[in-house]
């Protein structure tokens, strides 16, 4: 990100003046009526999202829509990406993380895996819509990726595409054909459901996301485990995942765990220096990538979830790290002339602030978007925003008893896009942005 800290000043001074002076607090409160560098939330009467002044949103696409293949919308929507397809048309590509047994919404055509002794795939994968950029009017919907198990976030690439990840390491056992637990790459402008090929040399562990340093092609890669390390896949050809190539761990000098659960091992803002261990057997059929690299040095994070590439460096969420065990945000800055540089750039001191953190948006104006995903019998998640400074505020309050996740925007950067995970909800929210 690197964002010149007096020139974000500059841009948003005014709207902190004037919270400040009405006696309210950038940091977090829950609920309608708190505040934000955007102003006072405002209840929705839709019941669906509670946004700032000015803000509004519009449902693009739904559980259960037809869509342009005659499937329908399937649920459990979760990480997105979007990209600009020329002539005027953006793309979403909209990850499903659902398990055997749900329901698929009638996906057809190739597919990974499908269920054992029939021919109906496996209900995970993408879908894609394809959108006029000018109205954000759906023209096409359709099912790009099948037979995959719970497609939890994934990245975009420099070269149009989407990295959809499974989180889940199940093995053919009867009920299913194949081994699971890898990324899969969907073409933005695929126009139809890809055939399907598991990125092997890219790790088989419970992946949640990636990004690509667009400066070296090189992939990076969050776990979804209490025990997880962080991973980069250095490819043989740059741009070609599918040509294999190495993947490795963090070590982080001095710091063993990150998790700061029982006594502190890193403090907010100091930066700590990173290298990396190669891995072995990456296919992993004891689902050990984690141990291995753990006994290898690699640092211990507790539940990396998402991920995004800013500019030079890249934001990662850890979901119930923290003496409060509400979340982490750590920040990687690539340095090709030594060791990276790695530092926990926020800590929630509690859930009033920030609960459980998952997927993570670097925004066109330099702040950081984060989808919450608490969970138990009554929850209250927001789009939580994280100034440059490190300072939590709710940009948004879920009303829905689901999580928000796939926060994206478009590429001239006046719309974000976000899902409601269940009942699948896909939103365009439009309104005051800052300028960049």
């Amino acid at each position: 990100m690197h964002t010149d800290r007096r020139k974000f000043f500059a841009l948003t001074g005014t709207a902190f003046g004037g919270l400040l002076a009405a006696g309210c607090t950038t940091s977090g409160t829950l609920g309608s009526g708190a505040a934000t560098r955007f102003g006072v939330l405002q209840p929705d009467p839709e019941g669906v999202l509670d946004l700032p002044p000015g803000f509004s949103y519009r449902v693009i696409s739904r559980l259960g829509d037809t869509m342009s293949d005659g499937g329908t919308v399937p649920d459990q929507a979760d990480g997105m990406g979007c990209f600009d397809l020329g002539n005027g048309k953006i793309s979403l590509v909209r990850n499903h993380e659902i398990s055997p047994g749900g329901d698929s919404g009638g996906a057809a055509g190739p597919a990974y895996d499908t269920v054992a002794r029939s021919l109906i795939p496996l209900p995970g994968g993408t879908t894609s819509i394809v959108l006029d950029a000018a109205t954000l009017e759906v023209e096409r919907e359709y099912r790009s990726l099948s037979g995959t198990i719970r497609n939890c976030a994934g990245g975009i690439t420099p070269w149009n595409s989407w990295l959809s990840c499974e989180e889940n390491t199940s093995r053919a056992d009867g009920r299913i054909n194949k081994d699971h637990g890898y990324v899969f790459e969907v073409p933005a402008d695929s126009g139809s459901p890809v055939d399907p090929m598991p990125l092997r040399a890219m790790g088989r562990f419970n992946h949640e996301a990636a990004c690509v340093d667009p400066a070296t092609g090189i992939v990076y890669m969050t776990e979804d485990r209490g025990d997880s390390i962080f991973y980069r896949f250095i490819p043989a050809v740059r741009g070609d995942l599918a040509r294999g190539g190495t993947l490795q761990a963090l070590v982080i000098d001095g710091v063993a765990d990150t998790r700061n659960h029982d006594r502190p091992a890193m403090a907010v803002g100091q930066p700590y220096a990173g290298t990396w261990v190669s891995l072995d057997d990456v296919e992993a059929p004891e689902d050990d990538l984690r141990t291995r690299g753990a006994a290898m040095g690699a640092a211990l994070f507790a539940r990396g979830e998402g991920l995004w590439m800013g500019e030079g460096e890249m934001f990662f969420t850890a979901t119930s790290g923290g003496a409060a065990r509400e979340g982490q945000i750590f920040r990687l800055r690539p340095n090709a002339d030594g060791p990276d540089a790695i530092d926990l750039f926020y800590e929630s001191p509690a859930a009033s602030e920030y609960s459980f953190g998952d997927n993570i948006l670097v925004t066109p104006f330099g702040d950081l978007i984060v989808c919450e995903d608490q969970y138990g019998a009554v929850v209250d998640n927001h789009l939580r925003g994280i100034t440059p400074a490190g300072e939590a505020y709710p940009f948004a309050r879920i009303r829905l008893q689901t999580e928000p996740a796939g926060a994206c925007f478009s590429p001239d950067g006046r719309t974000m896009f976000v899902n409601m995970y269940s009942p699948t909800m896909t939103l365009a929210i439009t309104g005051p942005w800052p300028s960049a």
